[in-house]
């Protein structure tokens, strides 16, 4: 009789978390932005993921540098990923958004307009609209606007949330 009552406790509790967890997830499903001038551009607060929603140019969030302005779409966390930004970055001739870099996110950059020089792991290349970069955890990369028109291309940037990437 005891083992019975064991038995149906775990398959009580395993139904209950079951039962949680499925109520959980509708209930996540279920969650919008209602206010559609909302941005989830620097999302972060309060620990809370990124919904899904859409982010007009208008509603991003600009950060202006010297030579060059980065508008975030988005920033935070999602389910399966951590320190994430999506955003478009726009460089005046003769301008970067920084020297070449490294950090352990991954990261894709895409040129949506402009023309310049990609830097990866201290190789410089040219770099033309339409040309993207991957860039694995640690590698130095960046770009250089050389062209006479602003440069604007397009990044994704985000480390999971299962991998921890130690820098070499």
């Amino acid at each position: 009789m005891k083992n019975n009552l064991s038995k149906m406790a775990k398959v009580s509790g395993f139904y209950l978390i079951i039962s949680i967890s499925i109520t959980f997830l509708t209930s996540c499903a279920f969650v919008k932005n209602t206010d559609s001038n909302e941005t989830n551009a620097l999302n972060n607060e309060s620990n809370s993921h990124i919904q899904s929603s859409i982010v007009n140019f208008e509603n991003t969030h600009k950060t202006a540098y010297d030579g060059s302005d980065f508008y975030t779409y988005f920033y935070g966390e999602t389910i399966g990923t951590k320190d994430t930004i999506v955003g478009l970055a726009i460089i005046e001739p003769n301008n970067e958004i920084h020297p070449p870099h490294q950090h352990a996110e991954e990261e894709y950059l895409y040129i949506v307009e402009g023309s310049g020089i990609w830097t990866l792991n201290g190789v410089e290349t040219p770099a033309k609209t339409g040309d993207v970069l991957y860039v694995s955890p640690w590698d130095l990369h960046g770009i250089f606007n050389t062209g006479d028109v602003s440069m604007k291309f397009f990044i994704t940037r985000a480390s999971s949330k299962g991998v921890n990437v130690e820098k070499p």
